[in-house]
């Protein structure tokens, strides 16, 4: 695996310089709230870094290098190839920074759309993501903040809940691995 230099100067040349900032203050935040619940503190800082490693690829091609790296995508997918950044993200973290951990892979994987039975790291990856301080002007920002170091569960729900909301208010299509996670989480 890459130390940690190599993949900030890696991350540098591929992503933005805004998207390379989110990512820094992903990893920060999600290394606060390992602290605070109990999980490696590196695994956090790995996923949150990496997170968005292969968010700089335009649709088309994230469809086409998940096709090329065999990566399931299906109709949702192929209608928002955005959401396709995730595991491509987990698929460029392991072939191209070299990890190989399967719980930080999965973090990154389902840090956009959740999953049921997600693990603590997975929460704080997508929480992370959610809330890290360059995320300025969302609704109750400062709310989900506080919820995010004083119950990780509640927090999770609550920001699934309002993307959902989001998504589907917008006339968006929500993927069915939110939606089993919002069932799971939330019920009926």
């Amino acid at each position: 695996m890459m130390n940690r230099q190599q993949m900030h100067e890696q991350l540098q040349k591929k992503l933005s310089k805004n998207r390379y900032l989110h990512s820094l203050g992903v990893a920060y935040t999600a290394a606060s709230m390992a602290m605070r619940y109990d999980v490696e503190v590196n695994l956090a800082l790995t996923a949150g870094l990496l997170h968005d490693c292969a968010k700089f690829l335009s649709d088309d091609e994230k469809i086409k290098k998940c096709q090329k790296h065999h990566l399931s995508v299906n109709e949702i997918e192929m209608d928002n190839p955005d959401l396709l950044h995730a595991k491509l993200s987990a698929h460029y973290a392991c072939k191209k920074y070299g990890v190989t951990n399967p719980e930080i892979l999965s973090a990154i994987a389902y840090h956009t759309t959740g999953r049921a039975n997600m693990t603590t790291l997975e929460k704080i990856i997508y929480v992370a993501d959610y809330i890290e301080p360059n995320r300025m002007h969302l609704p109750d920002i400062e709310y989900i903040r506080k919820e995010a170091f004083e119950d990780l569960d509640q927090c999770f729900i609550y920001i699934l809940k309002n993307s959902i909301a989001y998504l589907l208010k917008e006339g968006y299509t929500c993927h069915n691995i939110s939606m089993e996670a919002y069932e799971y989480y939330i019920g009926g």
